[in-house]
């Protein structure tokens, strides 16, 4: 039956019947493999049934369990509803790693640390190594450096991290969805230490010119808990083998990495220039599991600028009807 699909950098093939499945999967065993009836993509060297045994497929590993546990395993609670902010509790020795200036508060007990690159690997990790981390923070537009907070005290102790804009925090545990997921270049807010924030480049040229992130994405790979924000909003939806849904580009905040992303065009001249939905919408095929966000901030950003008078928007405030004069007897324009 042919129900097996593989992923290898986030391009999909298949469907495959089991024994072509073996077959790629022992020729290249550095990807994700799903079938019907998996929850999640898992990596192809923790699926039992394409390793090839002749006393009959084993069972599937759950990757969650197989893989060593690099990550700090952390606890966790996310308050709000517009704007939320998420706190992290820690045990002593254990760390979270988050981009600059996303902290909230932390306790006494948290010592705060600056690190180069992306904070994932251990204290004997080599200066090329780090080098590497920073590099790939510096290509996605990130900050050279991340935030360390770990807990040197005794007992439990509490670090928190907002989001920069009003929507959701959303908590994503990597090691249950294949140990990689592909997101916006800047959704990334905290994570356990040893979660890796990588790249991911789009290899196809018209979905990185008009896809919305550009060629670049981000790529958080590991075993443990990653925050992501996005903006409104947030949904998940689990699309099946060969499903397809079309997106707004911006809406997109992140995806497995055996979900197909594409690009195609919004439609015909007259609706590329007069629907106001852009030149192209992302398009995404399963099997895999999809967040998107109602409110991208570009959108968000966009309507306050247009709006603003600087930016060429209409003043529409109580003072509008008499101008400039009206906003300085409304107390909204000093002399």
């Amino acid at each position: 039956m042919a129900d097996w699909y593989l992923s290898y950098d986030g391009q999909q093939i298949g469907p495959f019947d089991l024994a072509e499945a073996r077959k790629r999967a022992q020729a290249d065993a550095d990807g994700f493999a799903w079938r019907s009836g998996m929850a999640d993509w898992l990596p192809i060297n923790h699926i039992g049934e394409l390793h090839g045994s002749s006393g009959g497929p084993p069972p599937v590993v759950q990757a969650g369990r197989a893989m060593a546990r690099r990550a700090d395993e952390i606890d966790y609670e996310i308050f709000g509803h517009e704007s939320q902010y998420v706190v992290i509790e820690l045990d002593p020795g254990e760390s979270a790693v988050a981009e600059a200036g996303a902290m909230m508060f932390k306790d006494a007990s948290i010592h705060m640390s600056t690190v180069f690159g992306d904070g994932s690997g251990g204290e004997g990790e080599g200066f090329m190594g780090k080098l590497l981390g920073a590099g790939k923070r510096l290509v996605t537009g990130e900050s050279l450096f991340t935030t360390v907070f770990t807990h040197q005290g005794q007992g439990k102790a509490h670090v928190a991290f907002a989001a920069p804009f009003p929507g959701n925090i959303m908590p994503v545990h990597l090691g249950e969805n294949g140990g990689r997921l592909i997101c916006q270049k800047d959704s990334f807010l905290c994570a356990a230490k040893g979660v890796s924030i990588g790249i991911f480049f789009q290899k196809k040229i018209l979905t990185g010119l008009f896809g919305g992130e550009g060629f670049i994405m981000q790529k958080l790979e590991g075993d443990g808990l990653a925050f992501v924000q996005a903006g409104g909003t947030l949904m998940e939806r689990q699309l099946g083998p060969g499903e397809e849904l079309h997106v707004d580009t911006g809406c997109l905040v992140a995806m497995q990495d055996g979900v197909q992303f594409d690009v195609q065009q919004a439609g015909g001249i007259k609706t590329v220039l007069f629907g106001g939905e852009g030149m192209f919408f992302a398009r995404l095929r399963g099997p895999g599991k999809i967040w998107l966000q109602s409110l991208p901030f570009s959108r968000f950003a966009g309507r306050m600028l247009a709006a603003a008078p600087q930016g060429g928007g209409r003043d529409t405030g109580e003072g509008s009807v008499l101008g400039g004069l009206g906003d300085i007897v409304m107390g909204n324009r000093r002399f």
